[in-house]
C-alpha cells in the first residue's frame, strides 16, 4: 500500500522580486509565503530549508517513538530538532547536512539502548532515507 501526499509552491515574478506560496495537502499550511527574503534574509515566511528541517525531526522523531513502544517503553518524551545546512557551491546551493539534536526522557531504559534505538531511528526514517547528505545524531538522554 502506497501512501502519497501532496504539497505545492506557486511563485510569481522571478528572482530576488519573486514571491512564492507553498500548501500542503492537509492545509497545515496554506499559502504560507516563501521567497528570497524567507530564505536568505530572515523575512517572515518559511523557506525550503526549515520544511526540510521540519520533515526530518518529525520523521525521526515519531520513527523513535514507535521503536521505544516496541521494546516496551510507555510513557516519557522526545524532542528532536534538526538543523539543515544550506552551502554555496560552483552549480548554486546544495543542502549538505542535516544535524538532528535529540533529548529524551524515558523511564526504565539505559543511555545505550536509547542510544541504539536512536541510530536506528536515524537510519530507517523514511525521511533520513530521502536525503542524500551527511545525517548527524546528537543525544541528550534523561531516565528519571
Amino acid at each position: 500500500m502506497a501512501i502519497v501526499k501532496t504539497g505545492s509552491a506557486r511563485y510569481e515574478g522571478f528572482g530576488k522580486d519573486g514571491r512564492g506560496h507553498i500548501s500542503t495537502q492537509s492545509g497545515a499550511l496554506a499559502n504560507q509565503p516563501y521567497g528570497f527574503n524567507t530564505r536568505f534574509e530572515g523575512k517572515h515566511g518559511t523557506n525550503p530549508e526549515e520544511l526540510v528541517a521540519a520533515a526530518h525531526a518529525s520523521c525521526f522523531t515519531m520513527a523513535l517513538s514507535f521503536a521505544l513502544a516496541r521494546a516496551g517503553h510507555e510513557n516519557g518524551t522526545i524532542d528532536t530538532t534538526a538543523k539543515v545546512t544550506l552551502d554555496k557551491d560552483d552549480e548554486g546551493f546544495t543542502i549538505t547536512r542535516s544535524d538532528l539534536v535529540l533529548s529524551g526522557t524515558v523511564s526504565g531504559i539505559s543511555r545505550a539502548d536509547f542510544e541504539r534505538l536512536a541510530a536506528e531511528a536515524k537510519a530507517n526514517c523514511p525521511v533520513s532515507k530521502l536525503l542524500n547528505a551527511e545525517i548527524s545524531l546528537e543525544v541528550s538522554f534523561s531516565n528519571s
